[in-house]
This record gives structure tokens, C-alpha cells and sequence, in this order.
């Protein structure tokens, strides 16, 4: 390896070459991001809840639990699963299966549909995650100097590319 080899940059962080290889490696970069930044959510998300008090929760039943939560309303299965983009509905009735039992919603109806509500402990679990967080997670990202609206127009950015990555994936089934 000559000296100049040595010290060119190594080129987009990524997990596949292969991939980066095409016609835009940034994308590349982006999913090894993506990859690294889910699996470390799914591990916080378990662990703060676990110190919030609720210890063996798997990161989806914590997203279910949340979504639950949000604006103290009943919600339906179907809504809990558009809203989080989740396909496959037997993963999210199984998670509420496991936190009713846990008694931290409860089951309903609203009409002929099946709804399911936040109780007062699990408001109670989300609240002690809420407190947890503040702490943990964003007094740090403050520290790093990011600003909300930054945080925001990222945000913004994920949620156009998972329409991408949507249609991208019809696109693909009809292959």
C-alpha cells in the first residue's frame, strides 16, 4: 500500500460494498446508519423501560405500550399498525396480548371493534420511561449540541424515505 493509499479516506461507512458500489453510496451509508440506529433504539427502549419498572418487555410490546398511551385514547389494532407501519398484525396483537396480561392495557370495544386502552399502570410505566428518558437520553443529545429543529427535519427525512422504501418494496413483491 503506497503512501498516498494510506492516507485517501476510506469512502462511505457502510455495511455492504457491494451496495455502495452503485450509483449512490449515500444510500448505503444511510441504511448502515438506519441498521445501527434501530437495533440501538430497540435496545434502549427495553432497558429504560426494565428501569422504569417493567423488566422483560420486548422493543415492539414498549411501542405498542406507548402507542397505546398516546393521547389517552382507546385505539384499534389496525390503527396501532398504520401508525407504526407495521405489517404484519399478529406481531402487534401478540404484543398487546402479553401487556394486557401484564395489566398495563386493557381491552374494549367501539361498536363490533376491538379496541384497547392504557390503564393506570401502564400510564404509570410510561410516565417513569418519560422521566427516565429526559435524563438519560436527551439531556445527552442536548449536550451534543443538537437542535430540535435539526432533530425535526431529520425526522421529516426518515419518514419521506420510508415511502421510498414502501413503494420500493411493492415494487419489488411484483417482480
Amino acid at each position: 500500500m503506497t503512501e498516498r493509499e494510506r492516507a485517501a479516506p476510506p469512502g462511505p461507512v457502510v455495511s455492504s460494498a457491494h451496495l455502495a458500489s452503485g450509483a449512490m453510496p449515500e444510500l448505503s451509508e444511510l441504511e448502515f446508519g438506519l441498521i445501527m440506529c434501530s437495533n440501538a433504539f430497540n435496545r434502549w427502549t427495553a432497558r429504560c423501560m426494565a428501569a422504569a419498572g417493567e423488566i422483560g418487555l420486548s422493543p415492539l410490546e414498549v411501542l405498542c405500550l406507548h402507542a397505546v398511551n398516546h393521547r389517552g385514547r382507546a385505539k384499534r389494532l389496525a390503527d396501532i399498525c398504520l401508525v407504526m407501519n407495521i405489517e404484519d398484525t399478529h406481531l402487534v396483537s401478540y404484543a398487546l396480548k402479553k401487556l394486557e396480561g401484564r395489566g398495563l392495557v386493557k381491552s374494549g370495544r367501539a361498536g363490533k371493534e376491538k379496541t384497547v386502552a392504557i390503564t393506570a399502570a401502564g400510564e404509570e410505566a410510561c410516565l417513569a420511561y418519560r422521566a427516565i428518558r429526559e435524563a438519560a437520553l436527551v439531556r445527552a443529545v442536548k449536550e451534543m449540541g443538537v437542535d430540535g429543529p435539526q432533530v425535526s427535519r431529520l425526522a421529516a427525512l426518515l419518514r419521506a424515505l420510508s415511502g421510498q422504501y414502501d413503494q420500493a418494496a411493492r415494487a419489488a413483491a411484483s417482480l
